[in-house]
């Protein structure tokens, strides 16, 4: 993905519709909530076994609001002046302090929970 193109293009395409007035960090920022939430909303009562998501109808649907999610993200990182790349691999490089695979290896257990004493992360 080419991240600075696609902002361009958001840029070019917010700017055309005059929509750059409504597009606040805080309006982004809720457009990024309820667009997950819309996501989360095509999941809602599967099981965890369900494979419906491979049915052509909604695997479009998914792909839909993924992108939706993306954009919004996208436009939102724009606008804040946020290098994603570089945010994403500092984070990456966080968790894996956070997440050292001798304490975390088949867990979902969040950071703070795995033996405190050994990990500094633990608030």
């Amino acid at each position: 993905m080419n991240e600075l193109k696609i902002k361009k293009i958001l840029r070019e395409f917010s700017k055309k519709r005059d929509w750059d007035q409504f597009h606040s960090l805080k309006n982004l920022a809720i457009s990024i909530s309820l667009e997950s939430s819309e996501l989360l909303e095509i999941f809602q009562w599967e099981k965890e076994s369900s494979e419906f998501y491979k049915k052509k109808e909604n695997l479009s649907k998914i792909k839909e609001e993924i992108a939706d999610i993306m954009l919004y993200l996208l436009r939102f990182s724009d606008i804040a002046g946020i290098d994603l790349e570089k945010e994403c691999l500092k984070k990456i490089e966080i968790n894996k302090k956070r997440y050292p695979i001798k304490l975390s290896k088949g867990k979902a257990t969040k950071y703070t929970f795995l033996e405190k004493k050994k990990n500094k992360y633990y608030e």
